[in-house]
Protein backbone atom coordinates (compact mmCIF):
# COMPACT_ATOMS: atom_id res chain seq x y z
CA UNK A 1 0.00 0.00 0.00
CA UNK A 2 1.37 3.71 -1.21
CA UNK A 3 1.34 5.53 2.14
CA UNK A 4 3.68 7.61 1.46
CA UNK A 5 4.55 11.30 -0.46
CA UNK A 6 7.84 12.20 -1.95
CA UNK A 7 8.37 16.60 -2.04
CA UNK A 8 10.14 18.02 -4.66
CA UNK A 9 11.71 21.50 -4.74
CA UNK A 10 14.01 22.10 -7.74
CA UNK A 11 15.44 25.42 -8.22
CA UNK A 12 18.08 26.83 -10.76
CA UNK A 13 20.86 25.26 -9.08
CA UNK A 14 19.51 22.99 -6.16
CA UNK A 15 17.05 20.06 -5.59
CA UNK A 16 15.87 19.90 -2.19
CA UNK A 17 13.71 16.83 -1.71
CA UNK A 18 11.98 14.88 1.35
CA UNK A 19 9.89 11.99 2.05
CA UNK A 20 6.57 12.01 4.22
CA UNK A 21 4.45 9.59 6.06
CA UNK A 22 0.65 10.73 5.91
CA UNK A 23 0.34 10.70 9.52
CA UNK A 24 -1.72 13.90 11.08
CA UNK A 25 0.64 15.92 9.85
CA UNK A 26 3.11 14.84 7.52
CA UNK A 27 6.25 13.94 9.54
CA UNK A 28 9.91 13.81 7.50
CA UNK A 29 11.40 10.28 7.16
CA UNK A 30 14.41 11.64 5.34
CA UNK A 31 15.46 14.78 3.66
CA UNK A 32 17.88 15.47 0.96
CA UNK A 33 19.95 17.98 -1.05
CA UNK A 34 21.59 18.27 -4.07
CA UNK A 35 23.43 21.61 -4.19
CA UNK A 36 26.06 22.56 -6.91
CA UNK A 37 23.94 22.13 -9.62
CA UNK A 38 26.00 23.38 -12.57
CA UNK A 39 29.34 23.09 -10.80
CA UNK A 40 30.17 20.47 -8.85
CA UNK A 41 26.58 18.31 -7.73
CA UNK A 42 26.66 16.74 -4.57
CA UNK A 43 24.29 14.83 -2.58
CA UNK A 44 23.17 14.46 1.42
CA UNK A 45 20.58 13.21 2.91
CA UNK A 46 19.68 13.07 7.06
CA UNK A 47 16.87 11.47 8.52
CA UNK A 48 14.77 12.66 10.83
CA UNK A 49 16.85 12.74 13.32
CA UNK A 50 19.61 15.02 11.65
CA UNK A 51 21.79 12.07 11.01
CA UNK A 52 23.45 11.95 7.53
CA UNK A 53 22.44 8.91 6.55
CA UNK A 54 24.16 8.88 2.41
CA UNK A 55 26.28 11.51 0.55
CA UNK A 56 27.40 10.97 -3.30
CA UNK A 57 28.75 13.79 -5.54
CA UNK A 58 28.92 13.70 -9.62
CA UNK A 59 32.32 15.21 -10.46
CA UNK A 60 32.40 14.38 -13.43
CA UNK A 61 28.86 15.70 -14.28
CA UNK A 62 29.05 19.50 -13.75
CA UNK A 63 26.55 20.47 -16.59
CA UNK A 64 23.93 18.36 -15.30
CA UNK A 65 20.71 20.46 -14.81
CA UNK A 66 18.55 19.85 -11.37
CA UNK A 67 15.68 17.72 -13.45
CA UNK A 68 18.05 15.10 -14.66
CA UNK A 69 18.74 14.37 -11.66
CA UNK A 70 15.00 12.93 -10.83
CA UNK A 71 15.72 9.24 -11.99
CA UNK A 72 18.57 9.35 -8.98
CA UNK A 73 16.62 10.35 -6.51
CA UNK A 74 13.84 7.88 -7.39
CA UNK A 75 15.88 5.46 -7.66
CA UNK A 76 17.61 6.48 -4.14
CA UNK A 77 13.84 6.49 -2.34
CA UNK A 78 12.93 3.07 -3.95
CA UNK A 79 16.02 1.65 -2.50
CA UNK A 80 15.11 2.16 0.67
CA UNK A 81 11.32 1.80 0.56
CA UNK A 82 10.66 -0.28 -2.74
CA UNK A 83 8.25 1.35 -5.65
CA UNK A 84 5.14 0.36 -3.58
CA UNK A 85 5.45 2.84 -1.07
CA UNK A 86 5.22 5.90 -3.00
CA UNK A 87 0.93 7.10 -3.43
CA UNK A 88 2.42 11.06 -5.15
CA UNK A 89 4.91 13.30 -6.05
CA UNK A 90 4.31 16.30 -4.88
CA UNK A 91 6.26 19.47 -6.94
CA UNK A 92 7.11 23.53 -5.76
CA UNK A 93 6.00 24.92 -9.15
CA UNK A 94 6.73 28.84 -8.82
CA UNK A 95 4.00 30.21 -10.44
CA UNK A 96 0.32 29.09 -10.53
CA UNK A 97 -1.43 32.08 -12.22
CA UNK A 98 -4.96 32.68 -10.24
CA UNK A 99 -5.41 28.79 -9.26
CA UNK A 100 -6.31 28.58 -5.48
CA UNK A 101 -4.55 25.28 -4.26
CA UNK A 102 -2.63 22.75 -5.32
CA UNK A 103 -3.58 20.65 -8.64
CA UNK A 104 -2.96 16.98 -9.87
CA UNK A 105 -0.28 17.36 -12.71
CA UNK A 106 -1.55 16.37 -16.63
CA UNK A 107 -0.13 16.89 -19.02
CA UNK A 108 -2.32 19.70 -20.08
CA UNK A 109 -1.88 20.81 -17.16
CA UNK A 110 2.06 21.60 -17.26
CA UNK A 111 1.51 22.84 -20.83
CA UNK A 112 -0.58 25.35 -19.42
CA UNK A 113 1.63 26.57 -16.60
CA UNK A 114 4.68 26.33 -19.32
CA UNK A 115 2.67 29.32 -20.36
CA UNK A 116 3.90 31.48 -17.08
CA UNK A 117 7.65 30.94 -17.39
CA UNK A 118 8.04 34.35 -18.86
CA UNK A 119 6.90 35.72 -15.62
CA UNK A 120 9.14 33.26 -13.19
CA UNK A 121 11.91 32.52 -15.83
CA UNK A 122 14.97 31.83 -13.13
CA UNK A 123 11.99 29.18 -11.32
CA UNK A 124 9.21 27.93 -13.48
CA UNK A 125 11.22 26.20 -15.99
CA UNK A 126 13.22 23.92 -13.63
CA UNK A 127 10.00 23.00 -11.58
CA UNK A 128 8.13 22.14 -14.66
CA UNK A 129 11.21 19.70 -16.10
CA UNK A 130 11.66 17.85 -12.69
CA UNK A 131 7.55 17.52 -12.75
CA UNK A 132 7.74 16.09 -16.60
CA UNK A 133 11.14 13.88 -15.72
CA UNK A 134 9.12 12.61 -13.01
CA UNK A 135 6.39 12.05 -15.14
CA UNK A 136 8.29 10.10 -17.80
CA UNK A 137 10.13 8.09 -15.39
CA UNK A 138 7.16 7.07 -13.18
CA UNK A 139 3.95 7.88 -14.95
CA UNK A 140 2.13 5.43 -12.61
CA UNK A 141 2.80 8.24 -9.94
CA UNK A 142 0.49 10.56 -9.30
CA UNK A 143 2.13 14.30 -9.64
CA UNK A 144 0.57 17.65 -7.89
CA UNK A 145 1.44 21.14 -8.32
CA UNK A 146 1.94 23.25 -5.48
CA UNK A 147 2.38 27.42 -6.37
CA UNK A 148 4.10 29.69 -4.12
CA UNK A 149 1.43 32.05 -5.61
CA UNK A 150 -1.90 29.99 -4.18
CA UNK A 151 -1.29 31.25 -0.80
CA UNK A 152 -2.07 35.30 -1.74
CA UNK A 153 -4.67 34.49 -4.41
CA UNK A 154 -7.27 35.96 -1.77
CA UNK A 155 -5.10 39.24 -1.39
CA UNK A 156 -7.61 42.40 -0.99
CA UNK A 157 -8.11 44.35 -4.50
CA UNK A 158 -5.89 47.14 -3.74
CA UNK A 159 -2.80 44.59 -2.96
CA UNK A 160 -3.12 42.98 -5.98
CA UNK A 161 -3.73 45.92 -8.72
CA UNK A 162 -1.30 46.66 -11.10
CA UNK A 163 -2.77 50.26 -12.49
CA UNK A 164 -2.22 49.93 -16.07
CA UNK A 165 -4.68 50.15 -18.69
CA UNK A 166 -7.96 47.33 -18.60
CA UNK A 167 -7.01 45.31 -21.22
CA UNK A 168 -3.54 44.48 -19.52
CA UNK A 169 -4.96 43.51 -16.15
CA UNK A 170 -7.38 41.13 -18.46
CA UNK A 171 -4.26 39.72 -19.73
CA UNK A 172 -3.34 38.55 -16.15
CA UNK A 173 -1.29 41.45 -15.14
CA UNK A 174 -1.83 41.98 -11.53
CA UNK A 175 0.22 41.44 -8.32
CA UNK A 176 0.88 37.68 -7.64
CA UNK A 177 3.06 37.67 -4.72
CA UNK A 178 5.44 34.11 -3.87
CA UNK A 179 7.24 32.51 -2.01
CA UNK A 180 3.67 31.28 -0.50
CA UNK A 181 4.86 27.95 0.59
CA UNK A 182 7.42 29.15 3.23
CA UNK A 183 4.51 31.50 4.24
CA UNK A 184 2.08 29.11 4.62
CA UNK A 185 4.05 26.85 6.47
CA UNK A 186 5.41 29.57 8.98
CA UNK A 187 1.99 31.07 9.16
CA UNK A 188 0.52 28.66 10.78
CA UNK A 189 3.47 27.65 13.00
CA UNK A 190 3.66 30.94 14.16
CA UNK A 191 -0.70 30.97 15.03
CA UNK A 192 0.16 27.56 16.79
CA UNK A 193 3.06 29.00 19.00
CA UNK A 194 1.81 32.65 19.25
CA UNK A 195 -1.87 32.25 19.09
CA UNK A 196 -2.46 35.96 20.47
CA UNK A 197 -0.12 37.49 17.67
CA UNK A 198 -2.96 38.80 15.19
CA UNK A 199 -0.36 41.51 12.85
CA UNK A 200 2.50 39.80 11.94
CA UNK A 201 5.03 40.29 8.83
CA UNK A 202 6.96 37.01 8.19
CA UNK A 203 10.51 38.00 6.90
CA UNK A 204 11.64 35.34 4.12
CA UNK A 205 14.83 36.60 3.63
CA UNK A 206 17.22 34.30 1.61
CA UNK A 207 18.74 34.75 -2.14
CA UNK A 208 15.42 35.47 -2.76
CA UNK A 209 14.05 37.50 -0.40
CA UNK A 210 10.56 39.08 0.40
CA UNK A 211 7.88 40.34 3.09
CA UNK A 212 4.47 39.27 3.66
CA UNK A 213 2.17 40.68 6.11
CA UNK A 214 -0.87 38.76 7.71
CA UNK A 215 -3.74 39.68 9.29
CA UNK A 216 -5.82 37.09 11.75
CA UNK A 217 -3.54 34.33 9.33
CA UNK A 218 -4.69 35.91 5.96
CA UNK A 219 -1.93 37.82 4.07
CA UNK A 220 -2.85 41.31 3.32
CA UNK A 221 0.52 42.23 1.42
CA UNK A 222 3.60 41.63 0.11
CA UNK A 223 6.74 42.97 -1.09
CA UNK A 224 6.69 40.99 -4.13
CA UNK A 225 4.39 41.48 -6.91
CA UNK A 226 3.91 40.27 -10.43
CA UNK A 227 7.41 38.76 -10.69
CA UNK A 228 10.17 37.45 -8.39
CA UNK A 229 11.66 40.79 -9.57
CA UNK A 230 9.94 42.73 -7.33
CA UNK A 231 10.38 44.27 -3.51
CA UNK A 232 13.57 43.43 -1.57
CA UNK A 233 16.93 43.25 -3.41
CA UNK A 234 18.47 40.59 -3.52
CA UNK A 235 21.47 37.95 -3.70
CA UNK A 236 21.49 39.26 -7.95
CA UNK A 237 17.61 40.28 -8.18
CA UNK A 238 17.34 44.04 -8.19
CA UNK A 239 14.21 44.06 -6.69
CA UNK A 240 11.32 47.36 -6.89
CA UNK A 241 13.19 48.95 -10.01
CA UNK A 242 11.64 51.99 -11.36
CA UNK A 243 10.38 51.23 -14.79
CA UNK A 244 11.86 54.47 -16.47
CA UNK A 245 15.30 52.64 -15.65
CA UNK A 246 14.22 49.98 -18.40
CA UNK A 247 13.18 52.39 -21.06
CA UNK A 248 16.34 54.55 -20.38
CA UNK A 249 18.42 51.08 -21.15
CA UNK A 250 15.84 50.39 -24.16
CA UNK A 251 16.81 53.58 -25.84
CA UNK A 252 20.69 52.80 -25.92
CA UNK A 253 19.85 49.58 -27.26
CA UNK A 254 20.03 47.03 -24.44
CA UNK A 255 18.03 43.80 -25.76
CA UNK A 256 15.59 42.06 -23.77
CA UNK A 257 17.82 39.38 -23.19
CA UNK A 258 20.42 41.22 -21.99
CA UNK A 259 17.70 43.23 -19.59
CA UNK A 260 16.37 39.78 -18.22
CA UNK A 261 19.85 38.79 -17.35
CA UNK A 262 20.51 41.60 -15.66
CA UNK A 263 17.46 41.86 -13.65
CA UNK A 264 17.93 38.12 -12.19
CA UNK A 265 21.74 37.51 -12.44
CA UNK A 266 24.16 40.29 -11.97
CA UNK A 267 22.11 42.90 -10.05
CA UNK A 268 21.10 42.96 -6.54
CA UNK A 269 23.56 42.55 -3.82
CA UNK A 270 25.88 40.86 -6.56
CA UNK A 271 25.74 44.72 -8.61
CA UNK A 272 26.42 46.71 -5.31
CA UNK A 273 29.19 44.66 -3.76
CA UNK A 274 30.89 44.35 -7.09
CA UNK A 275 31.93 40.61 -5.31
CA UNK A 276 29.49 38.39 -4.24
CA UNK A 277 25.71 37.91 -3.94
CA UNK A 278 26.13 35.94 -0.84
CA UNK A 279 24.82 37.32 2.28
CA UNK A 280 27.85 35.39 4.19
CA UNK A 281 31.13 36.56 1.86
CA UNK A 282 29.10 40.16 2.29
CA UNK A 283 29.40 40.14 6.27
CA UNK A 284 33.02 38.73 6.38
CA UNK A 285 34.45 41.34 3.75
CA UNK A 286 36.26 44.15 5.01
CA UNK A 287 35.82 45.83 1.56
CA UNK A 288 33.85 49.66 1.65
CA UNK A 289 31.53 48.13 -1.10
CA UNK A 290 30.66 44.68 0.45
CA UNK A 291 29.67 46.84 3.62
CA UNK A 292 27.29 48.98 0.90
CA UNK A 293 25.50 46.12 0.07
CA UNK A 294 24.43 44.67 2.72
CA UNK A 295 23.30 48.68 4.32
CA UNK A 296 21.09 48.83 1.45
CA UNK A 297 19.63 44.98 2.01
CA UNK A 298 19.32 46.17 5.57
CA UNK A 299 17.89 49.45 4.26
CA UNK A 300 15.12 47.68 1.82
CA UNK A 301 14.24 44.96 4.87
CA UNK A 302 13.09 48.02 7.11
CA UNK A 303 11.47 50.43 4.73
CA UNK A 304 9.30 47.81 3.24
CA UNK A 305 8.59 46.19 6.94
CA UNK A 306 7.28 50.03 7.69
CA UNK A 307 4.99 49.69 4.39
CA UNK A 308 3.65 46.21 6.20
CA UNK A 309 3.12 47.47 9.17
CA UNK A 310 1.41 50.36 8.35
CA UNK A 311 -0.90 47.87 5.94
CA UNK A 312 -1.63 46.15 9.30
CA UNK A 313 -2.30 49.14 11.50
CA UNK A 314 0.37 47.59 13.83
CA UNK A 315 2.67 44.67 15.13
CA UNK A 316 2.36 42.01 17.27
CA UNK A 317 5.08 39.62 16.15
CA UNK A 318 8.34 39.31 13.77
CA UNK A 319 9.43 36.36 12.33
CA UNK A 320 12.49 35.58 10.30
CA UNK A 321 13.14 32.88 7.76
CA UNK A 322 15.28 31.64 4.64
CA UNK A 323 18.73 31.31 4.82
CA UNK A 324 19.54 34.80 6.02
CA UNK A 325 16.60 35.47 8.23
CA UNK A 326 17.88 32.23 10.31
CA UNK A 327 21.48 32.14 10.26
CA UNK A 328 22.98 36.14 10.01
CA UNK A 329 21.97 37.58 13.69
CA UNK A 330 23.86 40.34 11.86
CA UNK A 331 21.29 41.41 9.94
CA UNK A 332 18.48 40.47 12.80
CA UNK A 333 20.30 42.99 15.16
CA UNK A 334 20.77 46.01 12.56
CA UNK A 335 16.92 45.58 11.11
CA UNK A 336 15.64 45.45 14.80
CA UNK A 337 17.66 48.15 15.92
CA UNK A 338 16.04 50.61 12.79
CA UNK A 339 12.60 48.79 14.13
CA UNK A 340 13.07 50.16 17.82
CA UNK A 341 10.10 53.22 17.31
CA UNK A 342 8.12 49.91 17.40
CA UNK A 343 8.55 49.10 20.78
CA UNK A 344 10.77 46.26 19.56
CA UNK A 345 13.66 45.51 21.76
CA UNK A 346 16.16 42.56 20.97
CA UNK A 347 17.66 40.27 23.09
CA UNK A 348 21.10 40.26 21.96
CA UNK A 349 22.24 36.80 23.60
CA UNK A 350 19.54 34.90 21.91
CA UNK A 351 19.41 36.47 18.98
CA UNK A 352 23.64 35.62 18.94
CA UNK A 353 22.10 32.28 19.67
CA UNK A 354 20.09 31.65 17.11
CA UNK A 355 17.16 30.73 19.46
CA UNK A 356 13.71 30.52 18.64
CA UNK A 357 12.11 33.49 20.15
CA UNK A 358 14.86 36.65 20.29
CA UNK A 359 12.79 39.36 21.74
CA UNK A 360 13.66 41.03 25.02
CA UNK A 361 11.17 40.57 27.93
CA UNK A 362 10.23 44.75 27.73
CA UNK A 363 9.99 44.09 23.91
CA UNK A 364 6.25 45.19 22.73
CA UNK A 365 6.87 43.15 19.51
CA UNK A 366 7.69 39.33 19.99
CA UNK A 367 10.36 38.36 17.73
CA UNK A 368 10.85 35.22 15.92
CA UNK A 369 13.45 32.75 14.19
CA UNK A 370 11.36 30.10 12.60
CA UNK A 371 13.19 27.96 9.81
CA UNK A 372 10.41 27.11 7.05
CA UNK A 373 9.48 23.71 5.93
CA UNK A 374 8.46 24.35 2.09
CA UNK A 375 8.53 20.46 1.41
CA UNK A 376 5.86 20.01 4.48
CA UNK A 377 3.70 22.27 2.77
CA UNK A 378 4.11 20.04 -0.76
CA UNK A 379 3.37 17.39 1.26
CA UNK A 380 0.22 18.61 2.72
CA UNK A 381 -0.74 19.82 -0.76
CA UNK A 382 -0.63 16.29 -2.05
CA UNK A 383 -3.03 15.24 0.84
CA UNK A 384 -5.33 18.13 -0.19
CA UNK A 385 -5.01 17.57 -4.02
CA UNK A 386 -5.31 13.78 -4.10
CA UNK A 387 -7.71 13.26 -1.12
CA UNK A 388 -5.03 10.59 0.40
CA UNK A 389 -5.79 8.61 3.10
CA UNK A 390 -4.15 9.38 6.66
CA UNK A 391 -2.39 7.24 8.14
CA UNK A 392 0.14 5.77 10.93
CA UNK A 393 1.55 2.90 9.06
CA UNK A 394 5.28 3.80 8.17
CA UNK A 395 8.29 1.27 6.72
CA UNK A 396 10.02 -0.65 9.06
Amino acid sequence: MADLVLALNAGSSTVKFAVFTLEQEPRPLWRGLIDGVGRAPRLRVRDASGTVVDERAWPDEPARQPAEFAGDILDWVDSRLGEDWLAAVSHRICHGGDRPGPIRLTPEALEALDGLAPLAPLHQPSNLAMAWAVALRRPDLAGVGCFDTSFFNALPEPAQCVPVPAEWRARGVRRYGFHGLSYDYLNRKLRSGAPAARRVVFAHLGSGASLCACLDGAPVETTMGFSPLDGLVMSTRCGSLDPGVLLFLMDRGVSRAEAEDMLYRRSGLLAVSGESGDMRTLLASPTPAAAAAVELFVHRVVRETGAMVACLGGLDALAFSGGIGENAPAIRRQVCARLGWLGLELDEAANAAGAERIDAPASKVSVWVTPTDEEATLASGAVEALGLRRTVRSPA
